[in-house]
């Protein structure tokens, strides 16, 4: 029997992490992300795991999602114990105040960071809606969709979706005799990529820089490692799905 899991973000950070991590001996496991891992299949092999990878761009997620629904109707339900997307993919467009922003910069931050979740948890709750083992969707959130920072408009707007439509989600689904358990959740300040784009913005235009540079002068990122095993035992947690929206600091 095996759990099947799809993460969208998995080439690196926190999304590679969390891949390695769920990487066990009868894991099932689908990647979308920009590009293949190679060291993720080899590890996979060496474990006795399954990964498949899809290298797509989820700024045009509605063919990605329509794949989706099809690979998943070829799965055979029986053969599973669980059933879990993790959508982890985001982009943060560059840190500059909304008059000054790019329109094809900001449509495509909101592309991926809430249409492609949408889309894709479309396709998975439609895909799956008759399956009878436990199925959860985990949307990685940030403290940034709960909390206004300036010059960061379109990524801030994607992630307060991203909980808003997760608590549409968990209505929707407890309505089911075997909904699945949602989540939309805020992983803590970690050292990635995004970090650094923070702590190299201009200071005439982002008002909140000494704020990033000082967590990372303090030591207070956690390592994409130690994210990916917290937000992993949060989805782990009997209690995982009693609220939609939830941060791993509690």
């Amino acid at each position: 029997m095996q759990n099947l899991t799809i993460i969208t973000g998995a080439s690196r950070g926190m999304g590679l992490a969390m891949a390695q991590q769920l990487l066990t001996p009868g894991a099932v496991l689908l990647c979308i992300a920009r590009q293949r891992n190679a060291a993720l299949q080899a590890q996979a092999d060496s474990v006795g795991a399954v990964v498949e990878q899809w290298a797509a761009d989820l700024a045009d997620s509605g063919p990605v999602a329509q794949r989706l629904g099809v690979w998943l109707r070829a799965r055979d339900p029986q053969a599973l114990v669980s059933a879990t997307l993790i959508n982890n993919a985001c982009l943060i467009s560059p840190l500059v105040a909304l008059r000054d922003s790019d329109g094809t910069a900001l449509s495509l931050a909101l592309r991926l960071g809430l249409e492609a979740p949408m889309h894709l948890c479309m396709a998975f709750l439609d895909a799956t809606r008759d399956w009878p083992v436990p199925r959860k969707v985990l949307n990685i959130s940030s403290g940034l969709g709960r909390r206004a920072m300036a010059s960061s408009g379109a990524y801030c707007a994607a992630k307060a979706g991203m909980d808003h439509f997760t608590r549409c989600l968990a209505l929707e689904e407890a309505a089911l005799p075997n909904g699945a358990k949602v989540c939309s959740l805020a992983p803590g300040v970690i050292a990635t990529d995004m970090q650094l784009q923070l702590r190299s913005a201009d200071p005439a235009h982002f008002p909140d820089l000494a704020t990033f540079q000082g967590l990372h002068a303090g030591g207070q990122l956690s390592s994409p490692q130690d994210a990916a095993q917290r937000v992993l035992a949060y989805l782990e947690s009997p209690n995982f799905g009693q609220d939609a929206v939830g941060d791993v600091r509690g």
